[in-house]
């Protein structure tokens, strides 16, 4: 793909975010139709459904031949990544955006025969997106953001999953007494914004491809490393426990919670 044509798709979807944050916004001035996924604890509303078709219905207009994985089931059942696959989460961290009505994100990312090409986060009431790729460059509202600093665990804050460290998954505790601290935002995409600003060091949690579709390109991009939580290569289709993390404390971790990776 040349860059003309990089450019066209960037400021394209970029359109479709700020359309779909509108759509968002304009929708919390409502009543929201809220029900249970899997849990009490994993809810889904009328706004993500809408939302997903909204952003589905344009990827389609825009590239028909595409596959479309999105988090509400609205896009395709999708088995391999050959050619164009678009992941779409068009609500991530719903239930802060029930309770709080604030600390959720908009997430999309495309990727070619697997390998990822553009990912967006759009922290929708701080109005910030976080856009690009290898290609281009990570850009936070359209200013270059430089990669984060190689910080060790013990110099750095950490996100976790709040059921990992309770439950004391794979040592998890100890990773975050050796840190500086630990940090819980509830929402995979705002986890992934601090890690682009340096301000945490690792995130870790059990993760969809929607969760971290949109994550894993941007982060790698800026020098971060993106496995799973063993440090072995992430399978973008599959759901698996992942670590993102400066190199420096994906290696202080590993130990930590017993990998011989």
């Amino acid at each position: 793909m040349n860059e003309t044509e990089l450019h066209r798709i960037d400021r394209t979807v970029k359109q479709w975010l700020r359309t779909s944050r509108e759509f968002i916004l304009s929708k919390m001035q409502q009543n929201l139709s809220v029900s249970e996924k899997s849990s009490r604890k994993d809810l889904v509303t009328n706004v993500d459904k809408e939302n997903e078709k909204l952003i589905i219905n344009k990827i389609r207009t825009f590239s028909p031949d595409s596959q479309i994985l999105g988090e509400e089931g609205f896009g395709d059942q999708i088995r391999q990544t050959k050619g164009w696959v678009w992941v779409v989460d068009p609500i991530d961290g719903t239930m802060n955006f029930v309770k709080q009505r604030d600390h959720f994100a908009i997430m999309i990312a495309l990727y070619i025969d697997g390998q990822g090409v553009l990912g967006y986060i759009y922290d929708v009431i701080g109005n910030q997106l976080f856009s690009g790729g290898p290609d281009i460059g990570v850009f936070q509202n359209d200013e270059p953001l430089a990669a984060p600093e190689n910080v060790s665990l013990r110099d750095g804050l950490v996100c976790l999953s709040g059921p990992m460290v309770m439950h004391n998954y794979r040592n998890f505790q100890k990773v975050a007494e050796a840190s500086s601290g630990l940090r819980i935002y509830g929402s995979a995409g705002i986890e992934m914004i601090h890690l682009l600003k340096g301000e945490t060091v690792a995130y870790v949690s059990y993760l969809k491809p929607w969760d971290f579709g949109a994550g894993k390109i941007l982060t790698e991009t800026l020098g971060l490393a993106v496995t799973t939580v063993d440090g072995k290569p992430l399978d973008m289709l599959s759901s698996d426990f992942v670590m993102v993390a400066t190199v420096k404390a994906q290696q202080d971790i590993l130990p930590i919670i017993g990998s011989n990776v």
